[in-house]
């Protein structure tokens, strides 16, 4: 055990933020450098090493979160990155991406704030890649065996990783111009800096990995031939096919999925463009979705310059304590305040959109909304409460309803889906063709980036089995497998 009496003497202390008057003038990280390094061993010494520790079940990768708080505490942090990376690939991603449902299932948690397990995760990382305690794995042999990976998510990339170091030759295939997925193109750079992908990448590209960029399996290479030129396919392509707002109005000029305004702010942040062509910038901003994606926007709108920004929730506003039906360990439903929202706009919940007006050009200038309260599980409007707020940019960030099929891939593969439009496996995430594996959001649906490794690692293990016959790889989930929820 850490400190014994730690959880007893220390309070919680998270990352410090920049200041909202200056982050907002740059796309940088939010977070002050360096501020964690002289809490964090305290904070990490706040871990009870619980007798059965629920952070592990809170968690889909099984995160050894005890051990490596007692290595952080004791500061001794190569045998923490050594114990981090054991059970998770990119810990620098999901230090700053991720939920932290693990800490949801502290049992500190049941009557103290959680110890700080993100924080810690993330210092634990920086830390290893700063003393060059990162170093390639690349294989003792090769197996001679072959594997493509479609999509270079988190998914993709865990698997690819896995992979490439049991021995086989592994090549991950990208649609866009970069490797990163959802990671380069739908994060923004002020949750996480591209830097933190470049040089996974070049770890990777080290240890023998293969990177395909700007080639669109179904559209730029049949799928079938694909099959035939690998002994193993993996598809983590993801859940990319935006959930739309089917209302009078859609079609008018500066309505756009959060899918196309993100990347092309991020585009400029990677020197591609100047000023992106959807921009923020003297508009009032509308937000419709009240998730991280939304949130992602809010950020995004306030450095491009927006005048005003506001964000749409159709459900009701979560309260700042769990509910009754939402007991400990599981992941609850409260009011989180992001970075994003720190830095102002305004968040209206229990509402729903009606229409947009657009101005003689056809460009958007309103939105019409009207509230609702849930009957049997069911938004219903409420007479008398319509109105209308100004509106010039209008992003919907509702989420995504499942893998990509106008490219052909689902087609041409032959893939079958199940009843949610997923990708369906087995329980070696392997699809109805031989040989073709699935993982992450294409076959689990819209989920977290912490589900989507761990589904590539669980994935990896079902390949080098089929390519193998047997397989000493870690597989942490099931496609089964579900979130600690009530």
């Amino acid at each position: 055990m850490a400190d014994p009496k730690g959880f007893l003497t220390t309070g919680r202390e998270v990352a410090e933020t920049r200041p909202v008057g200056e982050r907002v003038k740059d796309w940088n990280e939010v977070y002050v450098p360096g501020s964690l390094l002289p809490i964090i061993s305290k904070q990490a010494g706040r871990c009870m090493d619980c007798g059965i520790p629920f952070c592990h079940n809170g968690c889909p990768l099984g995160n050894l979160i005890p051990e490596w708080n007692d290595y952080a505490y004791r500061e001794d942090w190569s045998a923490a990155s050594e114990r981090l990376h054991a059970t998770n690939n990119f810990p620098e991603f999901t230090g700053r991406l991720c939920p932290a449902p693990c800490e949801s299932a502290c049992v500190l948690g049941i009557n103290q704030p959680a110890v700080t397990i993100k924080n810690v995760e993330v210092s634990i990382i920086d830390k290893a890649w700063g003393n060059g305690d990162v170093t390639p794995q690349p294989p003792e042999r090769l197996s001679g065996k072959t594997v493509a990976v479609i999509g270079s998510g988190p998914a993709g990339l865990a698997a690819a990783q896995q992979l490439t170091r049991a021995g086989h030759t592994v090549a991950v295939y990208e649609r866009a111009d970069r490797i990163g997925g959802l990671l380069r193109y739908g994060i923004p750079e002020f949750k996480m800096e591209k830097s933190h992908i470049n040089r996974r990448i070049e770890q990777m590209r080290a240890e023998g990995t293969k990177f395909r960029t700007e080639t669109e399996i179904g559209r730029d290479i049949d799928a079938a031939k694909l099959r035939r030129r690998y002994d193993a396919v993996v598809i983590a392509a993801g859940a990319t096919v935006s959930r739309d707002l089917p209302v009078p109005g859609r079609e008018l000029n500066g309505v756009h999925f959060a899918m196309e305004y993100l990347p092309l702010a991020n585009k400029v942040q990677e020197g591609d463009l100047t000023v992106s062509p959807i921009t923020a910038e003297g508009k009032h901003v509308v937000v419709i979705g009240g998730g991280d994606t939304g949130a992602d926007c809010v950020g995004t709108a306030h450095r491009q310059g927006a005048l005003s920004v506001t964000q749409l929730e159709i459900m009701p506003r979560p309260g700042e304590d769990r509910n009754a039906n939402q007991p400990w360990p599981t992941f609850p439903m409260l009011y989180k305040v992001t970075s994003a929202h720190e830095e102002g706009g305004e968040r209206v919940y229990s509402v729903s959109t009606t229409h947009f007006e657009g101005d003689e050009d056809g460009n958007v200038q309103a939105l019409h909304l009207v509230e609702v309260e849930f009957k049997d599980g069911k938004p219903a409007q409420k007479p008398g409460t319509e109105r209308s707020i100004p509106a010039q940019l209008v992003t919907l960030a509702m989420g995504f309803t499942g893998t990509d099929q106008a490219n052909g891939l689902v087609q041409q593969f032959g893939l079958e889906l199940d009843e949610r439009g997923n990708v369906a496996r087995d329980a070696d995430y392997a699809t109805n063709v031989d040989g073709v594996f699935v993982a992450g959001d294409a076959g689990r649906g819209q989920s977290l980036i912490v589900w989507a490794i761990a589904e590539g690692r669980s994935a990896a293990r079902g390949v080098d089995r089929f390519l193998t016959g047997a397989s000493a790889l870690p597989a942490p989930i099931r496609p089964t497998d579900r979130a600690l929820t009530v």
